[in-house]
């Protein structure tokens, strides 16, 4: 399918876009960059880190019990899990223990900020799911229209619109015309009093 390709999830950094932005960067080794260009909003489907079998607390982010109150025991645990007479049962998908984590992720919004062909590598806006060298599936989802790249290694001017430039010349030639301004006033006060 074109616009969908298996990759390898690398290492996190931290990146700066050529408007002064840091924003955090997964390198993706992938099989093929045909078809994919810097600014694609992507679709990446992973598989979530396991954490083997797991209490309600850690799992699904239950308070617990009291610590105290006589509560010796009770401080981890799920607390009742069943209503009264009506319905006299459990209804299911009550969360409880169990295995947690491994499953299927799909993260969308993402955007493509680089691209190395010659390492087949994407350099990917977030976090993906996942643990380093987890296989990962990146679909074209279509193009970002605010995309800003990312800024050079060596880079450090920020790159600006030539309005943004004009704008900001205009603005320190205000402010060393004030400048001079009350310098003037200063020094005739100062010959006034003398």
């Amino acid at each position: 399918m074109v616009g969908e390709v298996n990759g390898l999830k690398l290492k996190t950094v931290q990146k700066f876009t050529q408007d002064g932005h840091r924003i955090p960067v997964t390198g993706v080794k992938v099989d093929s960059v045909e078809g994919f260009q810097p600014g694609d909003l992507l679709k990446v489907t992973g598989w979530a880190k396991g954490k083997g079998f797991t209490g309600v607390v850690k799992r699904w982010g239950f308070k617990g019990g009291p610590k105290t109150h006589g509560q010796s025991d009770r401080q981890r645990s799920p607390g009742s899990i069943g209503q009264t007479t009506t319905p006299g049962r459990v209804y299911k998908g009550k969360k409880m223990p169990g295995r947690s984590g491994g499953q299927r992720v799909t993260l969308s919004g993402l955007v493509l900020m680089e691209i190395n062909e010659k390492e087949k590598l994407f350099l990917i806006s977030g976090l993906l799911p996942g643990p380093s060298s987890g296989n990962l599936i990146v679909k074209k989802s279509g193009e970002f229209k605010k995309f800003v790249p990312l800024m050079k290694l060596g880079e450090t001017e920020i790159k600006k619109t030539e309005e943004e430039k004009a704008e900001r010349l205009r603005k320190e030639k205000e402010a060393e015309e004030k400048l001079k301004e009350a310098q003037e006033v200063k020094e005739e006060k100062e010959n006034a009093e003398s």
